[in-house]
Formats: structure tokens, sequence, C-alpha cells
């Protein structure tokens, strides 16, 4: 972590607004694209997003390791997003449209299918091994830290990692080596 953002988080600490707003824009996309791989729609994305800023802004003076500052959000967020989930289970949906709809067309470009389907095979995994792919792939969170903020061992990570791995693979019909290899 960036010496600059732990000076932003000790003066976030000491009631610096500015410092807090600054902390946060830095990390949102990153934010956004974890929330929107666990929860898919924007607009859950968006609750997830603003209850994790709210409980974030309040709890700041609670965080003992300014150096720990993105795994505690992002372990903020994922419960957030985990509450969106369980809302949406109790909300009846009349109609919903898919968000993605494959195209038939027959010039369609392989590498960009291939791109699309890998993401597809992503989203579909179980939500553990999702969650896990996500975060090491598209979050670059070091396994350590990602079992830190799974509450899970790193064994329990690489365990996963491997198994989305292998899921994915036949998912493919990869042969030989794999295009997300070796952790």
């Amino acid at each position: 972590m960036h010496q600059t953002m732990e000076e932003e988080v000790n003066r976030a600490q000491q009631g610096d607004r500015e410092a807090f707003i600054q902390l946060f824009r830095r990390l949102e996309p990153e934010l956004y694209r974890l929330a929107k791989s666990i929860v898919g729609r924007d607009e859950d994305c968006a609750d997830a997003l603003q209850e994790t800023t709210l409980k974030a802004y309040k709890g700041i003076t609670g965080l003992r390791k300014t150096a720990f500052f993105k795994t505690w959000l992002i372990r903020i967020l994922i419960n957030e997003c985990n509450q969106v989930l369980r809302m949406r289970k109790r909300t009846i949906v009349m109609a919903e449209l898919p968000e993605q709809t494959k195209s038939d067309s027959k010039g369609e470009d392989v590498v960009n299918s291939r791109q699309l389907d890998l993401r597809e095979a992503v989203e579909n995994l179980d939500e553990s091994l999702r969650l896990v792919v996500h975060l090491f792939y598209y979050q670059d969170l070091p396994i350590k830290q990602i079992a830190s903020v799974l509450e899970l061992s790193e064994g329990a990570v690489k365990a996963r990692l491997h198994r989305a791995r292998g899921v994915l693979a036949k998912q493919m019909d990869w042969k030989g080596e794999s295009a997300i290899e070796s952790t």
C-alpha cells in the first residue's frame, strides 16, 4: 500500500472528510468491479457501494492497522453484496430480462467470443469459487489478503483457485496449458 494512502487513512481517522473521499475515489473502480461480479446488476452495485461507503465512514476510527484499509473495505463490500443478494431472494421479480444476449452472427471475432465465454464461465462458477477468482485475478489481491478478507486459511484459498481453474478449463474445453495457470 502506498505511503500516501496510509497517510490519507490516518487523516480520515482524525475526521478529515476530504481524505476519506480521496481514498474512496481511488478504490471505487476496483470496488465497483468486485460488486458487479457478486451482484451483477448496476443498481445493486450502487446500493452495495453506498452502504459500504457509509459503514466505512462511520467505522474508520475503529480500523487499527491503516495498511489493511483496502482489505477492510473489501470485507465490508462483500458483506453488503451478500446482504443485497439476500434481499433480492426475498423479492419476487415479475419479469427480468437477461443483461447480455449472445449474437449468432458468423462474423463474430473469435478472440472476443472466447473472452466473453471465459467471463461468462467465471460468472457461472459457484459463489465461493467466483469470489476467489475475482479477488485474485481482477483485484490482484495476494492469497494471504484473500484469506484474511474471506476469513479462510491460505490453503483453502489455494484449493478454491485450483478447483476454479479446473472447472473453467472443463467449461472452456481447453487442451494442455490453460490461460490462467498457477498461482
